[in-house]
């Protein structure tokens, strides 16, 4: 069974030991469970070609389980995520930042920033600073509490992610990165980038 752009639906195992579906070139039968959605779209509609779905899915995926992984140490310390990067901004670019300017950091929407910098002011990790010149501006920066919680969440996060990674050597995950990054430059050359 061909798909819409020639290519086959059904993929040869690594061993060459004879077609089964749902399954890149060099994985096993069965797979993940991305190519067990695949394997019943290509049922559904064997005419269509499915390669883009067996990217974006697995991405999808992975963010999915990689993010209730990573976001554990951000539960014990009583922060999510999108509260998280506020403070990463402000301790990675060690600079007091205008709301505008942490939205643009994180990609979120200006009125969620205003949201979590009101949550983070009220816990004592962040706080305001009024512009001389002009009042409607605000500047941000991290309290000494904020500093030392964002400093002993990270290498808890690091571990998380090291640990992830663990199965790709070195190489392989140098090739995944610069791959990644040349998607994520051409999407976000494309689409923009979300707000949240």
């Amino acid at each position: 069974m061909t798909a819409a752009n020639g290519r086959r639906a059904v993929g040869t195992d690594a061993a060459g030991g004879g077609p089964h579906e749902g399954a890149g070139a060099g994985r096993p039968a069965g797979g993940d469970t991305v190519a067990a959605v695949v394997r019943q779209w290509r049922t559904v509609h064997p005419d269509l070609d499915t390669g883009p779905m067996e990217v974006i899915g697995r991405i999808n995926r992975c963010a999915a389980l990689l993010q209730q992984a990573e976001d554990a140490p951000l539960r014990h310390a009583g922060l999510t995520r999108p509260e998280f990067d506020l403070l990463g901004a402000l301790r990675r670019t060690g600079l007091e930042l205008t709301p505008g300017e942490l939205a643009r950091e994180t990609f979120s929407s200006g009125a969620a920033v205003t949201k979590r910098l009101k949550q983070l002011t009220e816990r004592g990790l962040v706080e305001r600073r009024g512009d001389a010149r002009d009042r409607r501006v605000a500047h941000v920066r991290l309290t000494d509490t904020g500093r030392a919680l964002v400093d002993g969440i990270l290498p808890e996060q690091l571990s998380y992610e090291t640990t992830a990674l663990s199965d790709l050597n070195p190489t392989d995950q140098h090739t995944l990165a610069t791959l990644l990054g040349n998607l994520l430059s051409q999407l976000e050359g494309r689409l923009g980038t979300p707000r949240t």
